[in-house]
C-alpha cells in the first residue's frame, strides 16, 4: 500500500493496524507473507537492515499490517539507522487504530538484551504487544516447546505483554494458520 519515511506520509488512522517489530533478519518480512499467503508481497532479505521505512500492507480495508524497520544490527551508516529508530517511535506513538504489536524473536536465541529493553518500552507505554517465536522450524520439536515455555515465564509479570506467545514457521507453516486467525478477530473487534 505504502512506504512510510517521514510521518507527514502516515495513513490516515481509519482501518485497524497490527504492527510487526524485531530485531533485524528475525523473519518479520516472510511472517508478513506467510500470513498473507503471498511469497513476495513483503521483501525478505538475508541481509539485516533491509527494510528502511514503515511499509503498510492493505489487507481487504480490514486490516492494516505495517512491517517497521529492525532494531540492532543493520548494515547501513548509524545516522541512517537513528533515522529509522525515530521514525518508527514517533509514528506510532498516539494510533488509536493500532491495536497489537507483534514482538518477534528467533526461537534459537530467545530474548536478547534488546528485545528486553523493548519490552520494557511497551509496558512504561502501555501499549499491548504480544510475543511470536520465529524460526521455529530450526529447532527440534522438544527444543522449540522448552523456549516457548522459557519465553512464557520471561513474560509473565509484563504488564503490557499478551499471555498467548505464537510459536511459528514461515517455512513450514506451523502456527501460521493460528495467528492469522487472531489477527481477523482483531480486525472483526474493531469498529467499523
Amino acid at each position: 500500500m505504502l512506504g512510510v519515511t517521514a510521518l507527514e506520509f502516515l495513513p490516515p488512522p481509519h482501518t485497524p493496524e497490527v504492527a510487526f517489530a524485531g530485531r533485524s533478519n528475525v523473519g518479520k518480512s516472510s511472517l508478513i507473507n506467510a500470513l498473507t499467503g503471498r511469497k513476495a508481497l513483503a521483501r525478505a532479505s538475508n541481509e539485516p537492515g533491509r527494510t528502511r521505512e514503515l511499509n503498510f500492507f492493505d489487507l481487504a480495508s480490514r486490516l492494516r499490517i505495517v512491517d517497521l524497520p529492525g532494531y540492532g544490527f543493520a548494515k547501513a551508516p548509524k545516522d541512517v539507522v537513528e533515522r529509522w529508530s525515530a521514525l518508527t517511535q514517533d509514528s506510532l506513538r498516539g494510533r488509536v487504530n493500532l491495536k497489537r504489536f507483534l514482538l518477534l524473536i528467533d526461537a534459537r536465541h530467545g530474548i536478547k538484551p534488546v528485545d528486553d529493553g523493548v519490552m520494557k518500552a511497551f509496558d512504561t507505554a502501555a501499549v499491548i504487544y504480544q510475543v511470536v517465536l520465529t524460526k521455529a522450524d530450526k529447532l527440534k520439536p522438544a527444543e522449540a516447546q522448552a523456549r516457548l515455555i522459557e519465553t512464557l515465564k520471561q513474560i509473565e509479570r509484563r504488564p503490557a505483554a499478551h499471555p498467548r506467545i505464537a510459536l511459528t514457521s514461515s517455512a513450514k507453516q506451523a502456527g501460521i494458520p493460528e495467528l492469522r486467525a487472531e489477527l481477523a478477530d482483531l480486525a472483526k473487534a474493531a469498529p467499523a
